[in-house]
């Protein structure tokens, strides 16, 4: 895909190892993302037989799938893929069941070579994360694509849960109040009260491990997230602030995610504007 014609309209900022594009539009930023995606699979998988790459399962992920699958550079026979978390007690076949929202939009769209599912439904959920922490260290993964929540969780690595030196590669969590209101305003549930109240999550270190992340934030309600992601000190206290130490990290915004830094970003001292 040629985007010459948005690339003129993008703004870039490296913020410490972080670098930042900002697109006008929605659209307009997953495009951007699923080529420079697309990008990197071809590159590494010229040296190497095969990829492993995690994904996350959010509404804000929607435009960035729906230019990766139309990509026709990509050899999907050649990458297993994995998901980064899952809520507990779901059904396979629920809508808000995250291997089943990947299923639809990514996973049964083209042909992977493996689709790595953490089962929402395992009688016990210790066992289920150590078997996916063997399946994980079996392949060490290459690339994340992953988002911000509106607390600034990871995966669901929520403040008052996360830890950036986690000994655990996989692990049961209790959602926060904020992470499962966000499922509610997003229209994933209905009420409060349906959304499950744990999870299992990838860690903080397991989604580091990966050579190249690339995180796709939309949407005004991330707005207040990605203004601390990037100003605030790095600490568990904002998850998504860990993202400034990586090297081969992108974080894509569109004008309403980016509305609060933009205007500040000459008094942002850390920022480099290009």
């Amino acid at each position: 895909m040629l985007l010459t014609h948005i690339e003129k309209k993008m703004t870039t900022l490296v913020t410490e190892k972080l670098t930042v594009k900002i697109l006008p539009t929605r659209k307009e930023m997953g495009q951007k993302a699923a080529v420079e995606v697309a990008e990197k699979i071809c590159e590494l998988l010229a040296v190497k037989e095969e990829l492993n790459m995690i994904f996350a399962a959010a509404p804000s992920q929607q435009e960035f799938m729906d230019h990766l699958i139309q990509d026709k550079t990509i050899e999907w026979q050649k990458i297993n893929a994995f998901h980064m978390d899952e809520y507990i007690g779901l059904d396979r076949n629920d809508p808000q069941a995250f291997g089943n929202f990947l299923r639809e939009r990514l996973f049964d769209k083209v042909p992977f070579k493996n689709v790595y599912y953490i089962n929402p439904q395992a009688q016990y959920v210790e066992a289920e994360c150590e078997r996916y922490t063997k399946l994980l260290i079996e392949h060490p993964v290459d690339v994340v694509c992953l988002g911000i929540g509106e607390n600034g969780h990871i995966a669901f690595n929520d403040p008052h849960i996360a830890d950036f030196n986690d000994p655990a590669w996989v692990k049961v969590v209790k959602l926060d109040l904020v992470c499962r209101q966000q499922q509610v305003n997003e229209k994933c549930f209905e009420i409060l009260e349906s959304v499950p109240t744990h999870a299992i999550t990838l860690t903080i270190p397991t989604l580091l491990k990966a050579k190249y992340m690339f995180c796709v934030v939309p949407a005004r309600n991330k707005a207040n997230a990605v203004y601390k992601a990037l100003t605030d000190t790095v600490s568990e206290a904002l998850p998504a602030t860990i993202l400034r130490t990586k090297e081969n990290a992108i974080l894509y915004l569109d004008n309403e995610s980016s509305f609060m830094i933009n205007g500040k970003i000459n008094h942002m001292s850390h920022i480099n504007k290009t």
